[in-house]
């Protein structure tokens, strides 16, 4: 089952999410990065060159947290989507998906990732105060 229309809306409306990594010593660490999505598999595309801090982290411990925020000082306008899963390396369809998003891409050396969502939760005020809308992908 894939995540809620509502849910769904939320990340189109966006192109960066902030990734949270951590190190297989237990360092955390984090990144922004715009993202493409992948409807059909609750996935978010990313490049990341692999000398990053962040990608090699991923590269030691797979487990990764992220989030897409609005920014907006009205309460009642508020959301904010919370990521869980597994970061990944893109296969040639993930590539297809970025370059629709990003066009201009196609002449950069791009090192695509993966972040496979098992679990979104999507905070949003407009819906009622502190209205959370939770996904888990079932197995």
């Amino acid at each position: 089952m894939l995540p809620e229309k509502k849910i769904i809306d939320f990340v189109a409306r966006h192109h960066v999410l902030t990734l949270a990594t951590i190190s297989e010593s237990g360092a955390p660490y984090c990144a922004a990065c715009f993202y493409a999505y992948d409807k059909a598999t609750a996935a978010f595309i990313f490049t990341s060159d692999p000398a990053t801090r962040h990608a090699q982290m991923m590269a030691e411990n797979e487990r990764v947290a992220a989030s897409i925020v609005l920014e907006t000082r009205v309460v009642g306008k508020v959301q904010g989507l919370q990521i869980t899963g597994y970061a990944k390396q893109a296969c040639e369809q993930d590539r297809l998906t970025y370059l629709k998003s990003f066009p201009y891409a196609v002449v950069a050396d791009l090192h695509l990732w993966r972040l496979e969502a098992d679990f979104l939760k999507l905070t949003d005020n407009t819906l009622g105060f502190g209205k959370k809308l939770i996904w888990q992908r079932q197995e």
